[in-house]
């Protein structure tokens, strides 16, 4: 384990082997760091899981946990109660407090709402080549697995993405977008 002269880490954390902590990095209070994790000029809150995963310029509320095998880049910020699984890489964004993306994905330029749950594979597609564009996930949106958002983009509170679907409209509230390029229809529609 290697620890930098400016690093602050609270009671009842426990740092496992090949762990480094670098630059001003603060690990709150009874949290597990490690194995195999980089944490630099990052916050940990309390009771926050970081396994086998690299945090730069990042922050993790208390009740986080993240990895194994991803990775926050600058800017990223996890509130309270934020579950980021393996293979997850998160940029310049907020996610919600209860936000789920249990595997497999990128979030980049974005706002992710309240327990809005992130599917395996979903992609924020925030770079047009020239300028970068921001997502926007409302409160409790469901984003099935494989959905590529092309930015600027916003899926609206409760509303679900099918599995699949390339959305580049906004999708209102409450409703489901299924399809390449994604078509808007109501949650109880029928298929057909």
């Amino acid at each position: 384990v290697f620890v930098d002269a400016e690093v602050s880490i609270g009671q009842d954390t426990v740092l496992l082997p090949q762990t480094t902590l670098l630059g001003r990095t603060s690990i709150g209070e009874g949290c597990e760091i490690g194995p195999a994790s980089v944490v630099r000029d990052s916050t940990v809150g309390n009771r926050c899981r970081v396994t086998a995963s690299v945090l730069e310029s990042a922050t993790m509320e208390d009740d986080v946990d993240i990895g194994p095998f991803s990775h926050l880049r600058p800017g990223a910020y996890l509130e309270p109660g934020v579950h980021i699984g393996n293979f997850v890489e998160v940029k310049e964004s907020r996610l919600g407090p209860g936000v789920m993306m249990g595997h497999f994905g990128y979030v980049g330029d974005a706002s992710i709402g309240a327990n809005a749950n992130l599917g395996a594979g979903m992609v924020t597609c925030n770079y047009d080549g020239k300028d970068k564009h921001r997502t926007v996930i409302e409160e409790g949106a469901f984003v099935g697995c494989d959905t590529m958002l092309v930015a600027p983009v916003t899926v609206g509170a409760a509303a679900v993405t099918g599995a699949g679907a390339v959305v580049t409209d906004d999708v209102p509230p409450g409703r489901l977008a299924v399809g390449v390029p994604a078509r808007i229809r109501d949650r109880k529609a029928k298929a057909g």
